[in-house]
């Protein structure tokens, strides 16, 4: 019988059976290889932190409302991190074809059917690594936030935190031309950065703030900041960290209050842009000519090319059966885990792990 993860209550989650979807016209299954776990959205949900466990998001009007949880307590087949090989077609599909190694977002189960549409143009190469598939969509991420933060050839960008999507961010606005200063507080993360094209390298705990070691390494502070952690006090040291009338890029996915987050200091007086990223939407500057599609496509040609190196990032695979495990470890902040993939039963024997 097919699987699925489900959280269950808050720190509770477990692998659970669940009924075979049928296939229907313009649909294929796949049977799920990998599954990339991750740690912002996934690890609020499995820590009861998420708004949509406290609150309804009504779409309509794009606003969190009333007291009733629009995703309730049990959470079952979140993930978008998946890649797998389709293993049956509908008479009408085309492509992709039964054997083709695809990845999506179809959540963290054994198997899925989905419409084939969604994932005919996201099939991988032959011969490529399959584990690439699992950060097409973290990389998409990666790449909207530094479009967002419109930094040019030659000029200084902070990136605060230095997670997967972080150093997948520093690694982009290398390739873009610009000097990469990294934020972090864990000194693996900071070397990782430099691997990753970083020109500098400040600790988050730095005496004074990270944000004025940010200003003294850039003989004045950077032209923009990406904030990835997700905390309120690492936003605020970004802010402390650019130039008069800079941009700060919130892309981290912050909850709670955000006491830390001083907006009558730097913010005010240096006049700082302030914009939020957030894969649902690209920059508005771009959004005729990028969408979500293109932002998957660009960062993946990197990969399939070279260009970013996705492998080192890979620190725990995990048997889906142990998804508790893999949970519990990154709720405990170990600094040496990155990317934490599950895999599934269906992937081929003598891959990653």
């Amino acid at each position: 019988m097919p699987t699925l993860v489900q959280l269950t209550a808050p720190r509770q989650v477990e692998l659970v059976v669940c009924a075979a979807q049928p296939l229907r016209p313009g649909t294929v299954r796949v049977a799920t290889w990998y599954s990339g776990i991750s740690a912002g959205t996934e690890l609020a949900a499995y820590r009861g932190s998420s708004p949509y466990l406290r609150r309804t998001w009504d779409a309509g009007r794009r606003l969190f409302v009333g007291a009733e949880p629009s995703a309730p307590y049990p959470l079952t087949g979140w993930g978008y991190s998946e890649v797998g090989q389709v293993v049956e077609a509908a008479a009408d599909v085309t492509a992709p074809a039964v054997g083709d190694v695809v990845h999506g977002m179809w959540g963290h189960r054994s198997e899925a059917v989905v419409d084939a549409d969604a994932v005919a143009w996201r099939r991988l190469p032959a011969g490529t690594d399959p584990v690439v598939g699992v950060f097409a969509r973290v990389g998409a991420i990666a790449l909207n936030a530094v479009l967002a933060s419109d930094i040019r050839l030659g000029e200084h960008l902070a990136v605060v935190g230095q997670g997967v999507i972080g150093l997948l961010a520093t690694r982009l606005a290398h390739l873009s031309g610009a000097r990469v200063v990294a934020v972090d507080r864990v000194p693996e993360r900071l070397d990782a950065a430099t691997r990753m094209g970083a020109a500098a390298v400040v600790a988050a705990d730095a005496a004074g703030g990270s944000g004025a070691a940010v200003r003294a390494v850039t003989a004045g502070g950077a032209d923009a900041a990406i904030e990835l952690s997700g905390h309120a006090a690492a936003l605020h040291e970004a802010v402390r960290s650019v130039v008069v009338e800079g941009t700060v890029v919130a892309a981290g996915f912050y909850q709670g209050g955000a006491e830390a987050l001083r907006l009558g200091e730097e913010f005010h007086h240096n006049r700082v842009t302030l914009v939020a990223s957030q894969i649902s939407g690209v920059p508005l500057a771009l959004g005729r000519r990028w969408d979500q599609g293109r932002l998957v496509r660009v960062f993946c040609d990197q990969v399939l090319t070279g260009a970013v190196d996705v492998a080192p990032l890979v620190t725990d695979v995990v048997d889906a059966a142990d998804v508790a495990r893999a949970f519990a470890a990154l709720d405990r902040g170990d600094p040496r885990v990155l990317q934490t993939v599950l895999r599934f039963p269906a992937a081929p024997v003598g891959e990653p792990g």
